[in-house]
């Protein structure tokens, strides 16, 4: 019978620092995001795991204190700023909650219980998501004290 080999890339104790996990695991991803590949920064676990402590931090506006969603979209944005003019970059935010096997929209919460969907030219979305054009970092973070 042939098992399963799982490999971990990292393990982080409670004395890591947001900007520490964010340079060894996250960056790395966003860095790949800019490149044109696809990437997923997603956090699983149970109710005060530390989820939301991750992502977000205990302030989004804190540097120091700040999570993984905050760092990513700084860098994304400076990012932005750094590429060659030639190069066009359209940035779009949605906010999900998925409990329950239920997926709410978090920007607009009157949609509960959204679908996933899958199509030809969309791939897989998510129906009826709200979906937010936003120009620069601070429209980001309006949206991230919305959908918390």
């Amino acid at each position: 019978m042939m098992g399963s080999k799982y490999h971990y890339d990292h393990v982080f104790d409670p004395t890591c620092t947001q900007k520490f996990i964010f340079e060894k695991a996250v960056k790395p991803i966003v860095d790949s995001v800019m490149e044109g590949f696809n990437g997923t920064v997603f956090a699983y676990g149970q109710t005060s795991s530390g989820k939301t402590h991750t992502m977000l931090g205990p302030s989004i506006d804190d540097e120091e204190q700040r999570g993984m969603i905050p760092r990513m979209v700084s860098l994304v944005f400076s990012q932005i700023l750094q590429a060659p003019n030639d190069i066009e970059f359209t940035v779009k935010i949605s906010m999900i909650e998925i409990y329950m096997e239920k997926i709410r929209d978090l920007i607009e919460p009157a949609k509960t219980d959204l679908k996933i969907r899958e199509d030809k030219k969309r791939g897989i979305y998510i129906e009826d998501i709200c979906e937010t054009f936003v120009t620069e970092e601070s429209e980001v973070y309006t949206l991230l004290h919305v959908g918390n």
